[in-house]
């Protein structure tokens, strides 16, 4: 943080997503940090993005590379690196999730080939975006 003329805090856009790490959903299972299949790496950190299981078969064919798909009844929790809200809003009702904490009833459904669990974020956020019928918040025109 740094200091504004004057001497007030100045909170950067990354201090804010920081700020928003400690708010996640809650569940009726307690939520649990995903464990990497036998053999995967994750050099960036991990979080997920959770999509409404009904939309997963819809979201993953048109993307470049699929990594870990978790699932439980109602979600599929695609792996991400950490940090990949950062200046992205997902849209509702994705949910996004940092540490990849999640409830303890998924099960892994997709694993990758690789060492790598990660789905690429920004083609993910724009088929879930298309999926959806949403615009990304980055065309949205700025005004003045």
């Amino acid at each position: 943080m740094t200091a504004a003329p004057g001497g007030s805090p100045v909170l950067s856009l990354n201090t804010l997503v920081r700020l928003g790490r400690g708010q996640h959903t809650t569940d009726a299972e307690p939520p649990r940090r995903l464990s990497l299949p036998d053999g995967m790496t994750a050099p960036l950190g991990c979080d997920a993005v959770a999509v409404p299981a009904h939309l997963g078969p819809l979201i993953t064919p048109r993307l470049p590379r699929v990594g870990c798909v978790y699932a439980d009844r109602a979600h599929w929790w695609l792996l991400v690196p950490s940090d990949s809200d950062y200046a992205m809003d997902w849209p509702a009702p994705a949910q996004y999730v940092t540490d990849a904490l999640v409830p303890d009833v998924t099960h892994l459904i997709h694993r990758p080939d690789g060492t790598v669990p990660y789905t690429p974020p920004i083609p993910l956020y724009l088929n879930l975006c298309r999926v959806i019928g949403a615009t990304p918040t980055w065309s949205h025109p700025i005004t003045a």
